[in-house]
């Protein structure tokens, strides 16, 4: 039988720059699955969670009693939602971080509902003529040779809207304009996007991993119904338990993970590339992205490209030594972008990072 139960919709009208600690803020409120969206047109970020009808209240929230050690879900009041949020909104500001309107929005929306927002909001998307995103309900038809991902939105990170994600699958479809057989790595692969894109692409082998447990199984699904599930390998890992001297090294790597993770594993994110290799350093805010440089840089890599979008920075790294791009010809070694969108002017930030920033807001 169809369930016509309501859902509670928690939204945050917030900046790009602060859409990660906010994100960080509603989860750790909320215990519940969090989404972001940028307004391509207005600039603004709204990050939004959902919550069952029977976990929201109008009033106080009812005691409940603990009968076991098993975690039990916490139910809410409107009101009591919207004091901490706006607590922690005020801490996320302390941090140096605009937060924009941080309109705090609370409404009942129907299940269906729900389910069609996702729709108006994800639209396919192409990476040159080699690879087409899209989410199922897509009729979009791939071009001649176009490989194609199928990939919903609100699962697990990952969907290639976000703009630290879309570098790293281009930087994927200019590996495999290389006519050889190249290795992968995905470190962090939240949905899977970017190993699934590999394996379509034909890199082989092709390796994923996350800490989070969820993201694994999540990402392992989505390759199998993308019907690449033989082709690649999901595990749980930490990147700062990867080890030193590494039996196999890769042609590429993806860490697409925030700052304090690549700084904590730096030397043995290093140590997981060929030397020919290439790594793409995703997922940086603007204003850190000096210091990673320097920091990669001082363990023998130097910085072929570099991508500004909004508040987030991603660079492309290769061994000072050698260049594996110099075997591209000229159209596709435009590492300027100028055709690019035009790089957000908004000023960098210098202050807390992101592991202070969520140890602030939770």
């Amino acid at each position: 039988m169809k369930t016509t139960e309501s859902l509670w919709r928690v939204s945050v009208i917030t900046t790009p720059e602060a859409e990660d600690a906010v994100a960080e803020l509603l989860g750790a409120t909320l215990h519940q699955p969090v989404s972001t969206w940028f307004n391509l047109e207005t600039g603004v970020s709204t990050v939004t969670a959902y919550l069952p009808q029977k976990l929201m209240t109008l009033g106080a929230p009812a005691s409940r009693r603990r009968i076991s050690s098993a975690p039990v879900r916490r139910r809410h009041s409107q009101e009591q939602v919207r004091r901490e949020i706006l607590e922690g909104l005020s801490r996320i500001k302390q941090c140096g971080l605009k937060i924009g309107s941080g309109k705090v929005t609370i409404a009942k929306v129907r299940r269906e509902d729900w389910a069609e927002s996702w729709k108006r909001h994800f639209k396919p998307i192409e990476i040159g003529n080699a690879l087409l995103i899209k989410p199922s309900w897509s009729k979009k038809r791939p071009r001649k040779n176009q490989a194609v991902v199928i990939l919903d939105p609100g699962l697990s990170f990952g969907t290639g809207q976000h703009p630290t994600t879309a570098f790293c699958l281009r930087e994927l479809v200019r590996g495999g304009e290389i006519k050889t057989c190249r290795s992968f790595l995905d470190m962090g692969t939240g949905s899977g996007i970017l190993a699934i894109a590999a394996a379509k692409l034909g890199y082989s082998p092709v390796h994923a991993f996350d800490f989070d447990p969820e993201a694994v199984r999540v990402a392992r699904a989505n390759a199998r119904a993308n019907g690449v599930h033989k082709k690649l390998r999901i595990v749980r890992r930490d990147v700062t338990k990867l080890p030193i001297h590494p039996v196999r090294q890769y042609d590429l790597i993806c860490a697409n993970l925030i700052s304090t993770l690549l700084i904590a594993g730096r030397r043995r994110i290093v140590a997981q590339l060929h030397r020919g290799g290439t790594l793409v350093l995703a997922g940086i805010l603007r204003s850190e992205f000096s210091q990673m440089q320097k920091i990669f840089e001082e363990l023998g890599l130097k910085l072929a490209a570099r991508k500004v979008e909004n508040e987030w920075c991603s660079g492309l790294f290769c061994f000072a030594e050698e260049n594996i791009w110099k075997n591209l010809n000229d159209k596709h070694c435009d590492w300027s972008y100028n055709q690019e969108r035009k790089q957000s002017a908004a000023a960098d930030k210098e202050g807390c990072g992101a592991a202070k920033l969520r140890n602030m807001i939770t």
